[in-house]
């Protein structure tokens, strides 16, 4: 299954903290291994089932909220040099498993997607902070996790968070209905 994992999501290697890496590696392998969804699935399920007929897959949505955040990031630090910290690693592992949680969201009925009971119950970015505290990452990739979604608007962001949560953001309004 890591085989898999590494093969969609290969900005996983930017990571450079092996330990870092790992757990990462480790959540998403865990997530798709506890879930109805296949990594292969991944590469053609739309990224929302909140968006009637979206074509945008939730991988393609992914790898662009990663991308976006490592872009916006480099030009952060470009820009503003040594008046801004930004962690590289701990943004791209947070981007990464922001809707790790998701995973559990989904149900297969007759061979359709819907919404899962803990779907309905609970959103991503609670099950998300589960699933990478089960794997001892660190409280700072969590806070990223748990406040890139509307749960984080009253919240205090990191500047990886606020990163993240805008690069989510820009690749998921436009397509909403």
């Amino acid at each position: 299954m890591k085989e898999k994992v590494i093969k969609i999501w290969p900005e996983i290697e930017w990571i450079k903290d092996e330990k870092l890496k790992t757990q990462v590696l480790d959540a998403w392998v865990y997530a798709i291994e506890n879930s109805v969804l296949t990594p292969e699935d991944l590469e053609v399920i739309p990224f929302s089932l909140l968006i009637k007929d979206c074509k945008v897959t939730f991988m393609n949505h992914k790898r662009t909220a990663v991308q976006l955040s490592v872009d916006i990031a480099n030009k952060m630090k470009k820009n503003f040099g040594d008046e801004i910290k930004i962690d590289m690693d701990l943004l791209i592992a947070g981007a990464i498993l922001i809707d790790v949680g998701k995973l559990f969201e989904y149900h297969k009925v007759d061979g359709k997607l819907t919404t899962s009971k803990a779907g309905k119950l609970l959103r991503h970015p609670f099950s998300g902070v589960a699933i990478a505290d089960r794997f001892g990452l660190p409280p700072e990739v969590q806070h990223i996790i748990a406040y890139h979604a509307k749960e984080g608007d009253l919240a205090k962001r990191s500047v990886e968070a606020i990163i993240v949560h805008h690069a989510d953001f820009v690749s998921f309004e436009p397509f909403k209905a």
